[in-house]
């Protein structure tokens, strides 16, 4: 039946005109957009998981930004730190010198002295933006290094860096050590020696010393330093001395050394006695900081003008290169971590784009090849609507006479 109200070829030839328009405008959303997920309209679940791990590959940029400043501000401190180790190797060197019968003593004190002010110089420079890690100004500080997504929730990782004070100030000598066996260098350092084979030496902390919470004692043993830190509790305590000795101890066998002993004698208060079972000598050095002075405080007192002063000095730059050169190392671990941290974020950041592309990105080929058949499609539904809408004039010659 043919109807001049109704046209149904056309409308076949109408909608399916619409629908070929409607593929080739997605297509060329992809083609211009570069993405066949360009809002939540083209696929919502999709584009939610792409929005989420697009944040995360922002937040990680931001935190890549934050580690870079915290590596900047480390290697200030550690190329700071191999300064002053550096600086002090001079000192020891002058010291050395200092030892012989016919140094110039006066003018080697003056060359300590000098050292001495570089070092304070390197100290305060070695900062970035305000932040020094040398000069006891920052106990540590916490590096945000990675943001981690759960069910629950996202929580944040930190990494710690620790700060050191090698500044030369603030330091008071007290007579914490009395009874010694060995060299007495000065009042507040120790020299002793564990010759091998049942060797002994003692060290009694002096407990009219007048301790302050925060002062500590530390002993170097072979390498190695185990030291304690008065507590508010020690102090308050009316055998602050003991309770240094026993800790003391506790940190020292942690340190494992073979073949050495150490003995808590509480008949002599604050004593402990030391002993070397094994077949190498050691050397044993211990030392008091008191609360709030700098690791090389006692570059101040060093004094090479007499025999006495210049084999003390010896002793005592002896530790303090040692806490330098473990300040450094300390650094250079820290900088190491904050590194692999950043390059671990480099990577994670690439898979998750590569990620995000999988699902969100368009295929150019793909979408070529198929706007061409479209744009053919649609040439032919344009004619297929053009010959359905002419039917109806046909109608006209069943009314000619």
């Amino acid at each position: 039946m043919s109807s001049i109200l109704t046209n149904n070829g056309a409308m076949v030839a109408l909608q399916t005109l619409k629908g070929v328009n409607a593929s080739l405008a997605k297509t060329q959303d992809e083609i211009s957009t570069g993405k066949s997920v360009a809002t939540a309209k083209d696929n919502a679940a999709v584009w939610a998981i792409s929005k989420v791990m697009e944040a995360e590959v922002s937040g990680f940029k931001a935190i890549s930004s934050g580690i870079s400043l915290a590596s900047a501000a480390v290697a200030t401190a550690r190329e700071g730190a191999e300064a002053i180790t550096s600086l002090l190797t001079q000192m020891r060197d002058k010291i050395v010198t200092a030892q012989g019968a016919t140094a110039d003593r006066g003018k080697l004190q003056a060359d300590v002295d000098g050292l001495r002010k570089q070092i304070e110089t390197v100290v305060k420079g070695a900062q970035l933006n305000g932040l020094n890690l040398l000069d006891g100004s920052t106990a540590s500080f916490d590096v945000l290094s990675s943001l981690d997504r759960t069910a629950s929730g996202v929580t944040a990782s930190t990494i710690s860096v620790a700060g050191q004070n090698l500044s030369t100030g603030g330091y008071a000598a007290k007579a914490a050590f009395t009874g010694t066996t060995g060299a007495s260098a000065a009042a507040d350092t120790v020299a002793f020696a564990l010759d091998g084979a049942g060797g002994t030496g003692e060290v009694i902390i002096d407990g009219a010393a007048g301790f302050a919470e925060g002062d500590r004692l530390s002993i170097s043993i072979g390498g190695k330093t185990a030291s304690y830190t008065f507590t508010a509790s020690d102090i308050a305590s009316t055998t602050p001395a003991d309770l240094a000795a026993v800790g003391l101890k506790n940190a020292i066998e942690g340190l494992g050394i073979a073949g050495l002993t150490v003995d808590y004698d509480s008949a002599t208060p604050g004593q402990l006695t030391f002993t070397n079972n094994g077949t190498a000598d050691l050397s044993a050095t211990s030392q008091f900081k008191n609360a709030g002075a700098g690791d090389l405080g006692l570059l101040a007192n060093l004094d090479v003008s007499t025999v006495g002063g210049a084999a003390s000095a010896l002793t005592q730059i002896e530790g303090m290169m040692h806490t330098t050169i473990s300040a450094a190392a300390d650094f250079g671990s820290a900088g190491g971590r904050l590194e692999t941290q950043s390059n671990f974020l480099s990577k994670l950041t690439d898979s998750l784009k590569s990620g995000i592309g999988t699902m969100v990105d368009a295929n150019m080929e793909e979408a070529s090849a198929r706007l061409q058949a479209l744009q053919t499609q649609q040439q032919l539904a344009i004619q297929s609507l053009s010959i359905a809408n002419q039917a109806p004039q046909s109608i006209l010659s069943l009314f000619r006479g």
